[in-house]
C-alpha cells in the first residue's frame, strides 16, 4: 500500500465527532447547535471544541441569529471545507479499494 495516501489524510476530519459534523453539514447544508448535539450525542463542551477546530481551519462558518427572540447558532460548511471534506472521502474510498484488491488479488 502507498504510505503517502495515509500521510496525506486530513487530520481535521479523522476525529469521529468532526467526521460526523462534516457529514451532517455537507449533506444537510446547515444545522444548528442543538440538532448537531442531538445527532452526534455529544456534550455541549465537546461539540463546541470540535466546532472550534473546524472553524479555525476555515472549514465551517458560524452564523448567530435571533429567531422569535431566541438566539440560534447555525453552522454551515465553507466552500473550502466542503471541497477538502469531499477530497478526504475520496481518499478513504481509495484506501478501501486498495484493501479490497489486496484481499482479492485475482479480481
Amino acid at each position: 500500500m502507498n504510505d503517502e495516501i495515509l500521510k496525506d489524510l486530513n487530520e481535521h476530519f479523522q476525529a469521529k465527532a468532526r467526521l460526523g459534523i462534516m457529514t451532517i453539514l455537507t449533506s444537510m447544508g446547515t444545522s444548528d447547535f442543538t440538532s448537531l448535539k442531538s445527532h452526534l450525542g455529544l456534550s455541549d463542551g465537546n461539540l463546541s471544541s470540535h466546532l472550534r477546530v473546524l472553524e479555525n481551519a476555515g472549514y465551517i462558518k458560524i452564523e448567530k441569529k435571533f429567531i422569535k427572540r431566541k438566539p440560534k447558532t447555525l453552522y454551515q460548511t465553507t466552500p473550502l471545507g466542503r471541497e477538502d471534506f469531499l477530497d478526504y472521502l475520496e481518499q478513504l474510498k481509495t484506501i478501501i479499494r486498495i484493501v479490497e484488491q489486496e484481499e482479492n488479488p485475482t479480481t
